[in-house]
């Protein structure tokens, strides 16, 4: 979770695509859509580039019974604060993001 709250910060989607699942679910105020991880990768860019990050923390994080792990993060950027849900589900090798949803606070 260390490396993908530091792509969050950092505004780097080239870093946080290096954790996405072959597919993800991105929401943004309500709307989500599921994308490649490719897609993903540009919905990303295109987001941090309209939003550049000032500052992103962690809130709470946990893992369920399954071995999913979650965090809730609050993102402040350019237009606005966001809580961020990063959902990342276990894989053979480490977990992958499978969902990312912003809100506008």
């Amino acid at each position: 979770m260390g490396a993908v709250r530091s792509a969050l910060r950092n505004g780097s989607s080239r870093e946080l695509s290096q954790y996405f699942a072959p597919t993800i679910e991105i929401g943004f105020d309500g709307e989500k859509n599921i994308y490649n991880s490719t897609q993903a990768e540009i919905v990303m860019k295109d987001f941090f580039s309209k939003n550049a990050p000032s500052t992103f923390e962690l809130i709470h994080q946990g893992q369920s019974g399954e071995g999913i792990q979650y965090a809730v993060g609050r993102y402040t950027g350019r237009s606005g604060t966001y809580r961020v849900y990063v959902k990342l589900k276990p894989t053979r090798g480490a977990p992958l993001i499978d969902t990312l949803d912003f809100t506008k606070e």
